[in-house]
């Protein structure tokens, strides 16, 4: 007799999954909307445009410390607990998940690639879609070979950046004019992308399209692929070891927390002193003052996880996890409607205000987004059991022909 294959239901979903989810996918907006409201140059080079002194100076430093690269490694690291789950699910059932599975990434893939060239070059979709389809196959495993080989591969970006920064005098001055210009650009390619953004669609898509190829081949070829990949590996750990699934002792999450705050955070500031002691130049900046936020941010990052997982624990805190459970639930969807939003608001199809918005603005902006969020999420779930876009996923996941009650 075949067995039906359906999504999970809503009753068996994880608490701790979706609420670090939650979280996960409203922090991320903190450090996007940088990309979104200024020059490409100013998401790595914070004073390549834009004041930065002040309050404004102030926002970079605690949104960068706290956010940046924390957010995106905890939902890097949910998408590998998401396989995991994801196949034992089926294979509980007797079911073979493998097609499920790559239907489900075929179909990320596409939507990563609309969101890309269409709304935002700084889509990660495209990049799940890829590393989750090669993690697939690692997610049998065990802990200690998926910690070893996932922290190899979260090495290699920080080794290629070292190799890179170290060979600077031996580069071609042709690539290191090109450098210099991506990290500090001139006026006259300022104007350019101000110019394009604040266009119509297609002029911003003849901007936006050369710098979404960048992200998705070299920059994925020299850091995301491996950074993300390593990542989903140690989220199939956690994952496996319970640590994702809120089921560990209280005693454990506060461990993990304290320990990933004290060896995070003073790692991060560090590297914020250097980058402005340096005065943000590209041969420091770029290749060794980046390095510190990007080992920090993972212990960070999962003290973060674990400070969910202790809150779902402890009484009024625990209002807290399950006020962000429908945002986490419904991810995708508001990952898609906070692009939407920030590109109504900054590019030239909405407000147009592409370049002339500071960071202070741009925190209370990032604010009055996640109000929008978090009542879209509760309101919508108060009548539906998926956000819109999970419940086109999950169509086309498990087939259109196949019966999908909304109780499931």
């Amino acid at each position: 007799m075949a067995v039906a294959i359906t999504p999970l239901s809503v009753s068996g979903r994880i608490e701790a999954l979706d609420a670090i989810r939650g979280l996960a996918v409203l922090g991320m907006l903190l450090v996007n909307v940088q990309s979104f409201a200024m020059i490409e140059a100013a998401y790595i080079n914070p004073a390549a445009y834009g004041d930065l002194t002040g309050i404004n100076r102030s926002v970079w430093i605690w949104t960068h410390v706290l956010g940046d690269q924390k957010f995106i490694t905890l939902f890097s690291l949910l998408f590998g607990a998401g396989i995991v789950l994801f196949a034992g699910r089926l294979d509980d059932k007797g079911i073979s998940p493998v097609r499920p599975f790559y239907r489900r990434m075929f179909w990320l893939l596409l939507l990563g690639l609309l969101h890309a060239y269409v709304l935002w070059h700084g889509d990660i979709l495209v990049c799940y879609a890829i590393c989750g389809s090669i993690a697939y196959w690692l997610k049998t495993r065990s802990v200690k070979s998926l910690l070893a080989f996932g922290a190899i591969l979260i090495a290699i970006p920080a080794f290629n950046f070292w190799l890179f920064g170290k060979s600077l005098d031996y580069w071609p001055q042709e690539a290191l004019d090109g450098l210099l210009l991506s990290w500090n650009p001139g006026d006259e390619v300022i104007a350019t992308e101000t110019e394009a953004l604040r266009g119509g669609l297609l002029d911003q898509m003849r901007w936006r399209i050369p710098a979404a190829i960048k992200m998705q081949t070299f920059l994925f070829a020299i850091w995301f692929f491996w950074r993300t990949l390593g990542l989903m590996m140690w989220g199939m750990a956690l994952y496996k070891l319970g640590m994702l699934r809120g089921s560990w002792p209280a005693w454990s999450y506060l461990l993990m927390a304290i320990a990933g705050l004290a060896l995070g955070l003073p790692l991060i500031l560090a590297g914020v002193e250097r980058n402005f002691e340096a005065g943000w130049t590209v041969a420091f900046s770029m290749f060794f003052g980046w390095q510190y936020n990007y080992a920090g941010s993972i212990p960070l990052a999962l003290a973060y996880a674990a400070l969910v997982g202790l809150f779902a624990m402890s009484g009024p805190a625990s209002v807290l996890v399950r006020w962000m459970m429908p945002i986490g639930r419904m991810a995708l969807s508001n990952y898609i409607l906070m692009t939407l939003i920030c590109s109504f608001i900054f590019y030239g199809h909405g407000l147009g205000l592409f370049g002339a918005v500071e960071r202070k603005q741009q925190l209370i902006i990032v604010l009055t987004i996640w109000g929008a969020v978090v009542l879209f999420s509760h309101l919508w779930l108060r009548y539906h059991t998926r956000g819109p876009l999970e419940r086109l996923w999950r169509r086309f996941t498990y087939g259109l022909s196949r019966p999908m009650p909304e109780s499931s």
